[in-house]
């Protein structure tokens, strides 16, 4: 296995523990694990939203398919220098 496919498996590993975690009984586990979920959606959806404005996809479209209105995400992200694949 390449060190880049290795290193896949075990970012999907790390996730699938927390995931996991946030149905522990012990309130300080599940909470870390939330909280890690919640910054991981927030730089999954920032990839998602650079990846639809470079296919050329409109604020709307994307607003429609994250349920948010189109001012909400075209201020959380117009305007936002991504920096992820360059």
């Amino acid at each position: 296995m390449s060190e880049a496919a290795s290193s896949e498996v075990t970012q999907v590993a790390a996730v699938t523990q927390v995931a996991a975690a946030t149905s522990s009984q012990d309130p300080e586990v599940g909470l870390a694990a939330v909280a890690a979920l919640r910054g991981l959606v927030e730089v999954l959806e920032a990839l998602q939203v650079e990846n639809a404005r470079a296919k050329g996809w409109s604020w709307q479209q994307i607003a429609a398919r994250l349920g948010v209105t189109k001012q909400a995400v075209h201020h959380k992200y117009a305007g936002r220098r991504f920096g992820f694949r360059r």
